[in-house]
């Protein structure tokens, strides 16, 4: 068992192991992939918020999914996270401009820990600096904050860099995943080729938040994240090689951690 996961005293209740929140809009599939790897990942409660169209067509996708629509206001968001001990956004939010600005807001005025990934990385900047988040931007989208080098040893440098700028965490997903606080700078070896397969950034978004909800502070659930994400997908690319899908990843997570 990893070390973060200890056996669980008899009487505990539900939501004693973290409630966390996913912010969705545009897509369906994205934040139930990102809601279920949280859940294999020992969070007790995942509320995923959404538009009453896109809620109903992710509610159908598992009993598992605790969907709340939402229209999706700036006052609507923070009542649901009020509930919440982190969120997660960025997976299934699309690019609309309206959607993009009210993330914004609400992310200058939380005070809970998350993850930010994919669309909601545009409206990441230095004015969130000291904010508890975790972001998770690919090579392409961590262009928004910086341009990269073919040298781990340099961009381990360039990583720590923005990290310490934006005062936020930063965990580069690569092949190498590199992740810095502005401070210390940590690699994760593990992850394979085959989780290039779409959903696997979402998978690791996931994970990240559950151990976000559950305590843990934000450069140590990156790399935590980071670890499980990537020796998960390695025990499914043994068995399934370029098969391998992001939710085989999500249920090989209880044979990592338990």
């Amino acid at each position: 068992m990893i070390d973060f996961y200890k056996e669980r005293p008899k009487n505990s209740h539900k939501g004693d192991f973290g409630r966390l929140a996913v912010l969705a809009y545009e897509y369906t599939g994205a934040p139930a992939l990102v809601a279920m790897a949280a859940l294999r990942s020992g969070t007790d409660l995942v509320e995923i918020i959404a538009p009453k169209e896109k809620a109903d067509i992710i509610a159908s996708f598992s009993p598992n999914l605790i969907v709340r629509p939402t229209n999706f206001s700036l006052s609507a968001i923070k009542k649901e996270i009020e509930r919440a001990d982190a969120f997660c956004v960025g997976s299934g939010l699309g690019k609309n401009k309206k959607v993009l600005g009210i993330v914004k807001k609400f992310l200058l005025e939380t005070k809970k820990p998350g993850v930010v990934d994919a669309d909601a990385l545009v409206v990441v900047n230095k004015n969130m600096n000291g904010k508890s988040f975790v972001l998770t931007p690919h090579r392409k989208e961590f262009e928004l904050f910086d341009k990269l080098s073919k040298s781990i040893e340099k961009n381990k440098k360039i990583v720590t860099k923005v990290a310490k700028r934006l005062g936020l965490v930063v965990l580069l997903k690569g092949p190498i995943d590199i992740i810095s606080d502005g401070k210390n700078v940590e690699l994760n070896k593990t992850g394979n080729p085959y989780m290039t397969k779409g959903g696997t950034g979402d998978v690791l978004t996931g994970i990240v938040g559950s151990l976000l909800a559950q305590g843990l502070n934000p450069f140590r659930a990156a790399c935590l994240g980071a670890y499980i994400s990537g020796l998960a997908g390695d025990r499914v690319a043994k068995e399934k090689g370029p098969g391998l899908l992001a939710t085989d990843i999500i249920e090989k997570i209880p044979e990592i951690i338990k």
